[in-house]
């Protein structure tokens, strides 16, 4: 067992012995003890060594079943295969089969679906056996698929050392504010809430686990504000994992005087560019944001701002267990934690990690990301734009749900976009990019748009599963509308 995992089981040992009444896992029907969680993690840790497995899969929505079978894998040195609710069955049945994840547990809804692969229903187990040589790495604790650009989801092997290694981080990171009450809001399948949740049950906090359904989550992007809302002031948890799109629908309900930021201790936004501009709304209506920064090849969070140490717009400085520089073309390169390999592939040994994000350090050490280094093109006026930048600026306004933002070898910039609501008049539009160009400088400002008639979405193959644009895909679309002699603000597409 690695030091780290020994720390981390000691820890709940302790918090078992002494904070033995106090509530550990709250879902929709259970509250459980630390005295409770430790001894059903023991005992589903001999039901996973009774199957005698290497795998096994977690296709369960959030609660305490959930992170007890997680953690019952984690301590047994299992590997634990994580299926995000919003992965398709052609994703969820391509990742179990990479995998060979000899068993599954599963939620009912996925019974004709684990049939349909091969699988049986013996007791809480889906049981299927595979033939041929397993392609996982050594030492995997947690194999995390990531959706990217072509769809199929690539399988990121990752080390207990390294996944509880940031957990401590996180905790360290927190406790000057202590936090005692975390809410996880994003699937436990996220390598992110699900490092979260460990740092919290780390400082012996009380950790919600209410299901996607009650939180008012709809696949990989849709909620119902106001079901969130009202688990939120039921719960009133002390912090929170946020993407920027939820941290945008706290502070509009703040400003609406909707939801009552004054509980919160700690939220903090990561997995995509924030806007500045949203970061200052949160701070006038008192949202304790701390931005970060991450990714699934190095065990999620790799920089924080901290209670003492945040600047608006930068992710934080790197943590102490990773070592961050540029390389001459400004990308993001990472040393420490970094992932055994993707499954299937060459165990990764090289020493520093080429994240493909491009960044920069002020003087103080903190770090601002830029944008996508394979997303960022080039105008005819030779100025490099991110125009993930750009889109953040423009969808963390009131009124823009989507953007897409092109200009490569153009003298202009013309953005797709969707509205948040089919009410939204085209003049409500030109004021949000109006807004946004603002905050911008010349050359990464909107200088023509197009209102868009559909949505993009995994349906339409212009989304990824977990809600990132296909920018290929969408440039091939609608080149003909974003070339030179096609602009038209009241255009509709």
């Amino acid at each position: 067992m690695s030091p780290e995992m020994e720390r981390f089981r000691q820890t709940l040992r302790n918090h078992a012995e002494r904070k033995t009444n106090a509530t550990a896992l709250w879902d929709d029907q259970l509250k459980v003890d630390y005295s409770t969680l430790y001894a059903e993690v023991v005992y589903r840790q001999q039901r996973l060594r009774d199957e005698k497995v290497k795998v096994v899969a977690l296709a369960l929505d959030n609660g305490v079943e959930a992170m007890l079978w997680d953690l019952a894998a984690l301590f047994e040195g299992l590997t634990c295969v994580t299926l995000p609710p919003f992965f398709s069955p052609a994703q969820r049945k391509h990742c179990l089969e990479q995998s060979q994840a000899e068993r599954v547990i599963a939620g009912p809804s996925l019974h004709d679906e684990l049939q349909a692969a091969g699988y049986q229903k013996v007791g809480e187990f889906w049981r299927r056996t595979f033939s041929g040589s397993n392609r996982m790495h050594e030492d995997t604790a947690k194999l995390t698929f990531t959706s990217g650009t072509t769809g199929t989801p690539k399988g990121v092997c990752l080390s207990a050392e390294s996944i509880l290694r940031v957990t401590r981080e996180l905790d360290l990171a927190s406790s000057p504010t202590n936090p005692q009450h975390h809410l996880a809001l994003l699937p436990l399948a996220i390598l992110l809430e699900n490092i979260g949740c460990y740092a919290a049950l780390y400082a012996g906090a009380t950790l919600s686990l209410p299901s996607q359904k009650s939180l008012g989550m709809q696949g990989a992007s849709g909620v119902d504000v106001q079901q969130l809302l009202a688990c939120l002031a039921s719960r009133s948890p002390q912090s929170l994992i946020l993407v920027p799109q939820l941290l945008l629908v706290l502070v509009s309900a703040a400003e609406q005087k909707a939801f009552d930021p004054q509980h919160l201790r700690f939220a903090a936004v990561g997995g995509a560019r924030t806007s500045e501009d949203l970061l200052q709304r949160a701070q006038r209506v008192g949202v304790p944001v701390y931005e970060g920064y991450g990714l699934s090849e190095c065990a999620s969070v790799v920089c924080l701002s901290q209670p003492k140490a945040r600047r608006l717009g930068s992710v934080g400085r790197p943590l102490p267990h990773v070592t961050i520089r540029l390389d001459s073309d400004g990308e993001v390169l990472i040393k420490g934690a970094t992932l055994l390999g993707y499954l299937g592939e060459a165990p990764h040994t090289a020493e520093w990690w080429p994240s493909g994000d491009l960044g920069e350090f002020d003087a103080d050490g903190f770090l601002y990301i830029k944008g996508r280094r394979k997303h960022q093109f080039v105008t005819s006026f030779g100025r490099n734009v991110n125009p993930e930048w750009v889109e953040a600026e423009l969808t963390q306004r009131r009124h823009i749900a989507q953007a897409f933002v092109y200009g490569e070898a153009m003298p202009h910039n013309h953005a797709l976009l969707w509205p948040h609501r089919a009410d939204c008049t085209d003049e409500q539009l030109a004021a949000a990019v109006a807004q946004t160009n603002e905050a911008l400088p010349d050359y990464a400002q909107v200088h023509h748009w197009t209102r868009l008639t559909q949505p993009f979405t995994p349906t339409n193959c212009l989304l990824t599963a977990n809600g990132r644009p296909r920018r290929d895909a969408i440039v091939e679309r609608y080149l003909a509308q974003l070339t030179p002699s096609a602009f038209s603000e009241e255009s509709a597409l």
